[in-house]
C-alpha cells in the first residue's frame, strides 16, 4: 500500500524516513482550522483535516497527517505571525516547563487511526540577546511555539518522545504502521 504524508514539511519528511523507507509528500493545501480551544484536540482535528483532505485525492493510499501545537498552561502556541510574536511565545516559555502536542491522523480505505502524542519539554530562562538572536535567525517562524528543539539550545529537559516536539512521533506512528499491515 502507497504512504503519503500530508505535509510539507522537511522535518516530517526526514523523520518519517527514518521508519519507512519509500513514501510521496502531497501536502494539504487548506487553510488550518479547528474550533476546538482544548490544545490536543486542536492539533488531533487539524491532522485529520489535512489526511482526509489528500486522502480524498488518492483513496488508494494510506495517508498521514500531522499537526503540532505547543500548549503553555492551557494556551495554543502555534506558528508565529511576524519577528515580534516569535519573540513573545519565547519570552512565555522562558524558564518554563510547555507540553509539545502532536496530533497524527492515518486514514486508509479499510480504517482510520487518531492520537495525539505529547511531550513535556523544559526551558532554561533566555535573556534578550538568546531570544532576538534566535528570531533574527528567522528559524522560528514556522515552527509552533516558535522553537525548534533541534535547533536552539533552549531546552533542559524532556520528558517523551524527542521527535514528537520537532514534529513526528515516529515510535507510535511505527508502532501503528505494524498493526496496520499486520491486519
Amino acid at each position: 500500500m502507497k504512504v503519503i504524508l500530508a505535509s510539507n514539511s522537511p522535518r516530517r519528511r526526514q523523520l518519517l524516513g527514518k521508519i519507512l523507507p519509500q513514501f510521496e509528500v502531497i501536502p494539504a493545501v487548506a487553510e488550518e482550522q479547528s474550533a476546538a480551544t482544548e490544545p490536543r484536540t486542536y492539533a488531533e482535528e487539524l491532522a485529520v483535516h489535512k489526511a482526509k483532505e489528500v486522502f480524498s485525492s488518492h483513496p488508494d493510499a494510506l495517508v498521514i497527517g500531522c499537526d503540532t501545537v505547543v500548549d503553555m498552561g492551557g494556551s495554543i502556541l502555534g506558528k508565529p505571525h511576524d519577528k515580534a510574536h516569535a519573540a513573545e511565545m519565547l519570552r512565555m516559555l522562558s524558564g518554563k516547563t510547555h507540553a509539545v502536542h502532536t496530533g497524527v491522523c492515518m486514514v486508509w480505505q479499510k480504517g482510520e487511526i487518531r492520537f495525539c502524542e505529547t511531550t513535556l519539554v523544559t526551558f532554561r530562562r533566555l535573556d534578550e540577546q538568546d531570544i532576538s538572536r534566535y528570531v533574527e535567525s528567522g528559524s522560528p517562524m514556522d515552527k509552533a511555539g516558535a522553537y525548534g528543539i533541534q535547533d536552539c539550545d533552549f531546552a533542559t529537559k524532556w520528558q517523551g518522545s524527542y521527535d514528537n516536539v520537532v514534529g513526528f512521533p515516529t515510535e507510535e506512528v511505527r508502532r501503528q504502521l505494524q498493526n496496520i499491515y499486520k491486519g
